[in-house]
């Protein structure tokens, strides 16, 4: 248990570090936040048309639309432009709070993985530093790769740095923890 939670501590610190010098020292996600100088125009429209925070697809379909309907406007949708639109009403967020969640969230995910990692047979360095990388793989197929698949993202390769560099740190740390041989009595 005292490995697991060192393990989930310090590896934990490790994914919280990558992601900090990802999105902020090294910018890597820089290109899906790309800046507009019609900026003001756009916020102006949205705050005048949109009742509440959502994501919203534009154009888009109600949730009522038939079948029929849906076809119907793929057709007609063909080719031209579309937008997803993340709307928020308000821009207050507590930095602090909302860090200490992601460290949090980042000592789970480790510690998760530790578990798995304590029970296999062959718990060597290699082992438990592949299987890491093999996460960081899974995370990223998951979720970034298989939304770009149909919602164009402009941070792709960032997100597939971010899963094996990441990964990758968390694998050497957790491959010389537990890849450790016991001293024999």
């Amino acid at each position: 248990m005292k490995k697991l939670l060192i393990g989930a501590i310090v590896g934990g610190i490790i994914l919280f570090i990558w992601q900090f010098l990802s999105w902020t020292v090294l910018n890597l996600h820089n290109n899906a936040y790309q800046y507009t100088d019609k900026q003001d125009a756009i916020m102006s429209a949205l705050s005048s048309q949109i009742e509440k925070e959502g994501q919203y697809m534009i154009p888009g379909l109600p949730a009522t639309a038939t079948k029929e309907q849906h076809e119907e406007f793929m057709k007609t949708q063909a080719g031209k432009p579309w937008a997803l639109v993340q709307y928020q009403q308000s821009r207050d967020m507590n930095m602090g709070a909302n860090m200490i969640r992601g460290l949090i969230v980042d000592m789970l995910i480790i510690g998760f993985f530790c578990a798995l990692i304590s029970r296999m047979n062959a718990l060597n360095f290699t082992a438990i530093f592949i299987s890491s990388l093999f996460v960081g793989l899974i995370v990223f197929f998951n979720i970034p790769y298989t939304n770009h698949i149909w919602f164009k993202g402009f941070d792709l390769m960032a997100y597939f740095t971010d899963c094996l560099v990441s990964w990758g740190l968390a694998g050497i740390w957790l491959g010389w923890l537990y890849g450790k041989k016991k001293a024999k009595a």
